[in-house]
């Protein structure tokens, strides 16, 4: 077992994405927001409504990495710089078979660093729904605090993190 675990660690590479990563992101968000879905019984959150345009054109515009096995896209986070100086990170998915990796903090401290780099960003936004505690396990582990909640679109009740920048220059 600890072969395979070294392996999938190794060989996981984490870059910006491209155009031709577009069909694949929509695919692996397809298939990691099922479980969301189902906890809250809503089929309709937006991980699952977005269409493939979509998500190329977040790819061409917003700060999108992805996670590479191989030739495999098995992660993916979108980020994107918003009016007050807070840059919103979401849509952050692993493929569940390479879930407790360290994938998903690889995905966000990349985002970070270039939202940071080069939009200025000065702190980091996230929401998660409610009751998704694997992600807010994660978030808090890596540095983001609660600052509110806020409704989704989809009626699901989000819970909103920040984090503030300087601490990525810092730890960096």
């Amino acid at each position: 077992m600890s072969g395979r675990r070294a392996h999938m660690g190794m060989s996981v590479t984490i870059s910006a994405a491209t155009e031709q990563d577009a069909e694949q992101i929509f695919r692996l968000q397809y298939l990691c927001f099922q479980p969301e879905a189902a906890l809250y019984g809503n089929y309709r959150i937006d991980p699952l409504v977005q269409t493939l345009d979509s998500v190329r054109e977040e790819v061409a515009r917003d700060c999108v990495f992805v996670a590479r096995l191989g030739e495999e896209v098995v992660g993916s986070v979108r980020g994107a710089a918003t009016e007050d100086g807070a840059a919103a990170i979401g849509k952050l998915c692993v493929h569940p078979r390479l879930q407790g990796h360290g994938i998903g903090a690889r995905l966000l401290r990349a985002a970070e660093s270039a939202l940071a780099g080069r939009h200025g960003a000065t702190r980091f936004r996230l929401h998660t729904g409610h009751r998704s505690e694997g992600n807010l396990r994660l978030y808090r582990k890596v540095g983001y605090e609660t600052v509110g909640t806020s409704q989704g679109a989809d009626g699901v009740p989000m819970i909103v993190l920040e984090k503030p920048a300087s601490t990525y220059a810092a730890t960096a």
